[in-house]
């Protein structure tokens, strides 16, 4: 019997780390029913796009990337393009009409099914949408395959969202907030350390809330402690922590777990009481105030990061001052900005007062403006410093410098560590010293241990 050669397919995955997760769950399902995975779209027989669509921008990427991919069933060996996530979870009815060339249409609660609905795709003409009920969460028996350079991963601790902040169509996209069990994470945990990893980082729309809808006790800092005890693991890193969920136990463990990031991603999304308000942000400008002057003080070495929002219905030029004076006041080390984007079905998109384009990319502008200055002003004051970097590999402009990271530097997001004395793997964890720095980045040189 002759053997069948397998098909090959290749993953695009746009948006943010919880979508990429989704993303490494079908590669892993796939891989397991014998498909090969590439990274080379030229040879993939099967290409699916993972979409975001957060905002304006991310759809648009969405569809643009969309559009790219479908050539290749001109131009190369594809024959089936599968779009995935959060844009066919939302609009699946304009797609399917306006996107001809997309074959499957795939959404938020689905994704686990890839192999079987291809399956059904390859006996069945015409589009297929598999877009039930997006209230899903994956345990950890499903197989993965991370697609993160293999020292770190992404631990997706929970799934949705139940703020039902004005801007936000997360809830309709991915459902109300569910967290995963503590033992199922665990278990994944330590499958991902077993495979070479040494930083994990928790991912969830608001990490903080989990285990509030789990009846067994389980939270946050409980989590964080069962995975500090994995012994190869080395950093846990935390992102998205909304800072009404920031309690004592969480501070306490900041402060004293060794294992855990001296760094904590806050999304305050602005520092305007009347702007909250109407966000319906669960947290008041004295709260936001109070918590990061207190995580500066109690543990001075944090770096905080956040993103804010601009030109949100309503926003006045005072609302603008204020959050450009605390941005000066408050130091982040990284900082996020966005332009409001006007979101169909949410209250904000139908609420007076809406602020123009050309204001919002003003304050985008001015905003990020003060920021670049005061990340230099950080980056200078770390200069002479020793710092504990992992070694990711070699600088992309020359291979005579290597690049990593410090533990209050995230992957992707933040800047990067370029050190120019030294030698070690990839991977490794070694001990440098700050000799230089950008307004994002970092220069070092390695010590001898």
């Amino acid at each position: 019997m002759e053997n069948k050669t397998p098909q090959k397919v290749s993953m695009v995955s746009l948006g943010c780390p919880k979508n990429l997760v989704d993303a490494e769950v079908m590669l892993g399902v796939l891989a397991q029913q014998e498909y090969e995975i590439t990274t080379d779209e030229q040879q993939a027989d099967v290409i699916i796009v993972n979409t975001c669509s957060f905002i304006k921008e991310a759809r648009e990427e969405s569809v643009d990337a969309i559009l790219d991919l479908a050539d290749r069933k001109h131009d190369a060996k594809c024959h089936t393009l599968i779009v995935a996530g959060c844009l066919p979870q939302r609009y699946q009815e304009e797609l399917a009409r306006e996107l001809p060339e997309v074959d499957i249409f795939i959404g938020t609660g689905d994704y686990p099914k890839v192999a079987e609905i291809l399956a059904e795709h390859h006996v069945q003409e015409g589009q297929i949408k598999y877009v039930g009920d997006p209230n899903y969460v994956y345990d950890e028996t499903l197989p993965r395959l991370n697609s993160s350079p293999g020292w770190y991963a992404y631990l997706k601790i929970g799934e949705g969202c139940s703020n039902c902040c004005t801007y936000c169509v997360i809830p309709s996209i991915r459902g109300g907030y569910r967290s995963r069990p503590h033992e199922a994470l665990v278990s994944e945990a330590k499958r991902l350390v077993n495979g070479g990893v040494r930083e994990l980082i928790l991912v969830s729309q608001d990490i903080t809330r989990y285990g509030s809808d789990l009846a067994d006790g389980s939270s946050l800092a409980g989590l964080i402690r069962s995975l500090a005890g994995i012994e190869e693991l080395k950093w846990i890193r935390l992102l998205y922590a909304y800072p009404d969920g920031i309690d004592e136990e969480l501070i306490d463990l900041l402060k004293h777990e060794p294992k855990l990031c001296k760094y904590l991603d806050i999304p305050i999304q602005h520092i305007s009481d009347s702007v909250l308000q109407r966000m319906n942000r669960r947290s008041t400008s004295e709260q936001i105030r109070t918590l990061v002057d207190r995580l500066h003080a109690e543990i001075p070495e944090i770096a905080l990061r956040t993103s804010l929002i601009v030109g949100f219905p309503g926003e006045t030029v005072d609302d603008f001052m204020e959050l450009t004076r605390f941005v000066e006041q408050a130091k982040f080390d990284r900082l996020g900005v966005f332009c409001y984007s006007r979101e169909e079905g949410t209250p904000a998109a139908e609420m007076p007062d809406q602020v123009s384009e050309r204001v919002k990319k003003e304050r985008y502008r001015k905003l990020m403006k003060v920021q670049a200055r005061l990340s230099f002003r950080r980056n200078r004051a770390q200069v002479g410093q020793i710092e504990q970097v992992i070694v990711e590999g070699y600088s992309e402009e020359t291979e005579l410098l290597l690049k990593g990271r410090t533990s209050r530097q995230a992957p992707d997001i933040d800047g990067q560590v370029y050190i120019t004395s030294g030698t070690a793997n990839v991977g490794d964890i070694v001990p440098c010293r700050i000799t230089d720095s950008s307004d994002y980045d970092l220069i070092a040189e390695m010590l001898e241990e």
